[in-house]
């Protein structure tokens, strides 16, 4: 009877370590960020589009003109998206499709959309999200002591 008990006991946490090992993996959110920058790559200018409109699941998540950047979040380890460009005033749309495998332990990817339309390679177009840093002035730590402004002479009488 123990040895039934103990079998039973490790067979339900192999099943939740299992669970838990596809559930990291499949339902983990990302955050995919989507330029319309100008990028240099080994000597080669890639200039940016007049437009382009990003797709994912049939849902506009980013309308995106020069120097613009969006983003969409989404579940699993690839996203599908499709974008249409067009690459100057008056022309005519570009439809592209594309499907992107996210790098494990990445929190955010950034996918620069000229780059990938020109057809350069992923180490090109693809680069890891990293916030920007803002440093506080001496000015937004100063501490206030008189916060009504009664100054220091509150308690003298003058007569």
């Amino acid at each position: 009877m123990k040895k039934r008990r103990l079998l039973f006991r490790v067979g339900t946490v192999l099943v939740l370590v299992a669970i838990a090992a596809c559930m990291m993996v499949i339902g983990r959110g990302h955050t995919m960020y989507f330029d319309n920058k100008k990028l240099e790559y080994e000597g080669q200018e890639v200039d940016t589009f007049r437009r382009i409109n990003v797709n994912v699941n049939g849902e506009q998540v980013a309308k995106l003109s020069a120097k613009d950047r969006g983003m969409a979040t989404f579940t699993g380890q690839t996203l599908k998206f499709n974008i249409e460009v067009i690459r100057e005033k008056g022309g005519d749309s570009e439809f592209y499709d594309y499907t992107v495998k996210v790098p494990y332990g990445v929190d955010g990817t950034v996918l620069n959309l000229p780059a990938m339309v020109e057809g350069l390679p992923a180490e090109a177009y693809t680069s890891i999200f990293v916030p920007q840093v803002v440093e506080e002035s001496p000015e937004d730590n100063e501490i206030v002591t008189d916060e009504f402004g009664l100054g220091d002479d509150m308690g003298s009488v003058e007569g």
